[in-house]
């Protein structure tokens, strides 16, 4: 069984992810729901990614809420496989939980909870912190040598791509206060061209007046303004903007 996917193949299937979604967040959970569902050939795997947050841990999407579950036994100990890779950018492996020595409180919790298999690869984003992505199975054993260079590489990929989505969210948000912020100028505009056909006066004087009378009666500027426009015209103001 050849679980190595083709590196074409991988960024594709991310980049699909990433056209099909609307934010970073649920860029993830697609993520992982595709991870979980790629490395689950013989036996099912959970899946989840791990965050850094001022050197704690914490999951910002999982596969399942029993994946989110298995995660937080980890953030309860402080240490495991999942935290041990996003703080060393280095993957590591738990083949058998009943037999591995580095964590014994956690991987007894995990073991009670029937899962054997842990898989723990650096998610990393820069200068953002690191983050793990983290698998999870049932079968002892499961995660071989074939299957960690997989995972290794799926990682790879998908940190790359979450840079990109990382990017376009802020793109959007920077683009969302634009046009807000001009919206906001046009109607500030044509409050201003009101006053100054009412008052006879320059534009200057007119936008003055707007900002005392704002001040004096402790009104948002837009909000004096949005006022003065719907007094004169039962439409609404739209502003042409252009993508």
């Amino acid at each position: 069984m050849n679980l190595v996917p083709e590196q074409h193949s991988v960024a594709a299937e991310l980049q699909q992810i990433l056209l099909r979604t609307e934010s970073v967040e649920f860029f993830l959970e697609a993520f992982v729901v595709h991870a979980a569902e790629k490395f689950s050939k013989d036996t099912e795997v959970l899946a989840g990614v791990t965050l850094l947050r001022n050197k704690e841990g914490t999951t910002v999407a999982s596969s399942s809420e029993a994946a989110k579950a298995l995660d937080e036994v980890q953030y309860g100990f402080g240490d495991g496989p999942c935290l041990r890779a996003s703080r060393t950018g280095r993957t590591v492996l738990v083949a058998d939980v009943r037999t591995e020595e580095r964590w014994p409180d956690y991987t007894d919790a995990i073991q009670d909870r029937g899962f054997y298999s842990i898989l723990g690869v650096p998610l990393l984003l820069g200068n953002d912190g690191g983050a793990g992505l983290n698998l999870y199975t049932r079968e002892p054993g499961y995660f071989t040598p074939e299957t960690v260079q997989a995972a290794e590489a799926f990682a790879a990929e998908a940190a790359i791509a979450l840079q990109l989505a990382v990017q376009l969210s802020r793109h959007k948000s920077a683009a969302e206060h634009l046009r807000a912020a001009m919206q906001a100028r046009t109607v500030i505009d044509l409050a201003v061209g009101i006053v100054m056909a009412q008052n006879k006066c320059s534009q200057e004087a007119a936008f003055e007046i707007l900002r005392q009378a704002s001040s004096n009666r402790n009104v948002k500027l837009r909000d004096l303004a949005s006022r003065i426009v719907s007094s004169v015209t039962s439409e609404g103001v739209e502003t042409h903007f252009v993508d």
